[in-house]
């Protein structure tokens, strides 16, 4: 069940619910998350970002297709954060289903045209595409992506920058960071304004920063229409805090004998974040 983001979105979209998309950083991650989606019946988007596609290779996109073909629930596989033209090519060429392209730094009228650049030969090849507009801030040098702070999503520029690229998916700046929030940072949604968003723009829309936010807000930006939700730090946390632990034992050489814990840990936080998404389920759409 190997399909592009596209598709599974704009069922998102029509039926008021958001799609986890988990970054995996190896094979191990990529299997327990598709198993737990598969356990839940909820559709998956398997996000890779540029460093994880340079610690994987793309040579393990094979297996990746391979498993995804052989899925029981939808599964798309996306490049998360492409910051040229030439990595959308590359994600092509590797057999990704749906690309993001990240403009978001640049002056509205640059985002635009390698937006619309990107989504011209990803469209031709039945690749979806994911824009951003706004940006989303940055808690440590761990986080993935982002600024140090935020510039909030203006919604009639929204409309425009759909309008003038043709993106099948738009992530909104609202106030998350990317990263594990620090005790001094009170995360807060501007929940009035991902409303305003939506009632302008009628594709799905995308939340990332979406690890460590207060489970409250999450729910109510998922019923106020996000309807894609990047979860990247909370499950890579899980995997290898609980990896730390077992390998406390250093007895312990067999991956068999380490990784099965870290990925049942991971599981968890993943399943957690399904049922927060009312995702749940919600393969039988498909």
């Amino acid at each position: 069940m190997l399909v592009d983001g596209k598709t599974i979105l704009d069922v998102a979209n029509t039926h008021n619910f958001a799609v986890p998309a988990f970054n995996i950083s190896d094979w191990a991650m990529f299997k327990g998350i598709a198993e737990i989606s598969e356990e839940m019946e909820a559709p998956l988007i398997v996000a890779i970002h540029p460093d994880e596609v340079r610690h994987i290779t793309t040579d393990l996109m094979a297996a990746i297709i391979s498993r995804a073909h052989r899925s029981s629930v939808p599964m798309a596989i996306h490049w998360d954060h492409g910051a040229t033209y030439e990595q959308i090519l590359t994600a092509i060429q590797a057999g990704f289903t749906s690309a993001m392209i990240d403009g978001s730094m640049l002056p509205f009228e640059d985002n635009v045209a390698i937006s619309t650049k990107v989504v011209e030969a990803a469209h031709a090849v039945g690749v979806s595409v994911e824009g951003e507009l706004g940006t989303i801030g940055k808690t440590d040098s761990e986080a993935e992506y982002g600024t140090e702070g935020i510039i909030y999503t203006v919604p009639d520029d929204a409309v425009t920058f759909v309008e003038l690229t043709g993106v099948d998916s738009l992530a909104v700046a609202i106030g998350t960071y990317h990263g594990l929030y620090p005790a001094t940072l009170k995360p807060e949604l501007k929940l009035d304004l991902l409303k305003e968003i939506k009632s302008k723009v009628g594709i799905p829309l995308v939340l990332h920063g979406g690890s460590n936010n207060p489970d409250d807000e999450i729910a109510q930006a998922v019923k106020l229409g996000i309807n894609k939700i990047n979860i990247s730090s909370d499950i890579k946390v899980a995997y290898h805090a609980k990896m730390r632990e077992v390998l406390a034992d250093t007895s312990l050489r067999e991956p068999l004998s380490i990784q099965p814990p870290c990925i049942d840990a991971m599981k968890a936080t993943a399943a957690q974040k399904i049922d927060l998404f009312d995702a749940a389920g919600k393969a039988v759409l498909y």
